[in-house]
């Protein structure tokens, strides 16, 4: 199979913010590998980590510890300038709020242009580049107007053109359709969607729109500043030609074995404290600490209440069973 270059990737990778008298660690550890070409979802509930990890992806903040590598890029040691050629050349990014993301005073073909002009883009390439995009993402009817005359919809895809102005080759998105009905966010996820297929551009957005895994083939959960659980989806073609899509559900296993059952599995079971580990020949089970479970049961040692453990669940609840 071939090996595709990889975009975006993070390993351990920590963020811990300090003031006088707290300490809070909004990365613990987290791990992501995209490939170039990806379109990716990330999830999680507020606090989980999804913002931080975006800010420290865009250049605007630095990790505490870890690695963190973008289109070839480490992020952790990158001066001052060549940060500012990373933000300028490598990512785009998209706020959630729209008036974040546009300057009030320009029209959309302007705002467009801007970041062009910025790169010192030749007047020909520049008005081109407009063009294209905003007919890419269905704006073109919008490049004279100006922020306050387009819709809410309008102008996420607007500043998306801006995001992909020139050229980058990883698209950051916060939230983009957080402030948008679920009509209009289903059409911005769609134009995202193109513009990764068109362009090749890989996408990470950061998203509570429970409709992202219409538009998206991987979605990552983030727990407590790790990477719980990706769902991945792909296109099957039955026996009558009809597809259909196949959605299946994953934990992810970090490089020392570590891992979060679902939370649901551990309330379930009333998994705490530790747990008991059985190998099995082609699964791993998991038990509570005081019900054994059978044959080469040996106690873990403790589990984190979150439910991390060195097993990967999938089948019946006390089961961890290998992907083959």
């Amino acid at each position: 199979m071939e090996r595709r270059v990889p975009a975006v990737t993070c390993e351990g990778l920590v963020r811990i913010f300090r003031t006088a008298d707290v300490e809070v660690q909004a990365l613990q550890g987290l791990d992501l590998h995209l490939s170039a070409g990806d379109l990716v979802a990330v999830v999680g509930a507020s606090g989980s980590g999804k913002s931080t990890l975006l800010n420290i992806l865009s250049g605007l903040d630095a990790p505490s510890a870890g690695r963190a590598r973008v289109a070839g890029h480490d992020l952790t040691s990158m001066g001052r300038r060549e940060r500012i050629a990373y933000q300028r050349h490598v990512v785009g990014f998209v706020w959630q709020q729209t008036s974040r993301n546009l300057l009030p005073y320009l029209t959309a073909a302007e705002n467009v242009t801007l970041p062009l002009a910025l790169a010192r883009a030749p007047g020909g390439v520049r008005r081109r580049r407009v063009g294209d995009l905003l007919e890419l993402l269905g704006v073109a009817d919008c490049r004279d107007r100006r922020p306050a005359e387009m819709s809410g919809g309008e102008q996420q895809r607007v500043a998306l053109a801006v995001a992909l102005a020139n050229e980058p080759a990883v698209l950051l998105a916060d939230e983009p359709t957080g402030e948008l009905d679920e009509a209009t966010s289903a059409e911005v996820f769609e134009r995202v969607r193109q513009a990764n297929a068109e362009l090749g551009v890989t996408v990470l957005v950061v998203t509570h729109d429970e409709t992202v895994s219409e538009h998206v083939d991987r979605t990552v959960a983030i727990r407590d500043g790790r990477t719980a659980s990706e769902v991945l989806r792909r296109t099957e073609v039955d026996e009558h030609g009809a597809e259909r899509v196949v959605a299946e559900e994953y934990a992810v296993l970090d490089r020392v074995g570590r891992m979060q059952l679902p939370s649901d599995f551990v309330g379930a079971l009333g998994l705490r404290d530790r747990v008991r580990l059985a190998l099995e020949p082609d699964h791993i089970g998991v038990w509570p600490a005081n019900r054994r479970g059978g044959a080469g049961v040996a106690d873990s040692g403790s589990a984190d209440p979150a439910g991390s453990a060195g097993a990967e669940p999938a089948g019946e609840p006390t089961e961890a069973v290998a992907d083959e």
